[in-house]
């Protein structure tokens, strides 16, 4: 799986970088067919970043997820949280999906 992060407006520390793939890379735990990860970071209002994040999943249309907020990791971890909901929510289907078949 690839993760790019981007930003608009500045540039973020290499620490920084790395903390958000961390981040990022947890959501292949519930879907193991995720292709890419691209986060972007806008920093044009430097005290409240605003993240977006696609995730790119083999055979199925992108999730994507934004936040902005006065913490930059928090607002990560918010998009996380969202993009982990999308990811359930579309297993479940094909789970049942598939049940409904047999």
């Amino acid at each position: 799986m690839q993760v790019r992060i981007s930003t608009r407006h500045g540039e973020l520390s290499e620490a920084t970088r790395k903390k958000i793939t961390e981040k990022v890379e947890k959501l292949q735990r519930f879907f193991e067919r995720l292709m890419s990860i691209d986060v972007t970071v806008d920093l044009e209002k430097a005290d409240e970043p605003k993240i977006e994040a696609v995730v790119t999943p083999e055979h199925k249309h992108d999730f994507v997820a934004n936040h902005q907020s006065k913490d930059m990791f928090a607002s990560v971890d918010h998009v996380v949280a969202k993009l982990e909901q999308q990811i359930k929510k579309y297993k479940e289907k094909i789970q049942d999906h598939n049940k409904k078949q047999d």
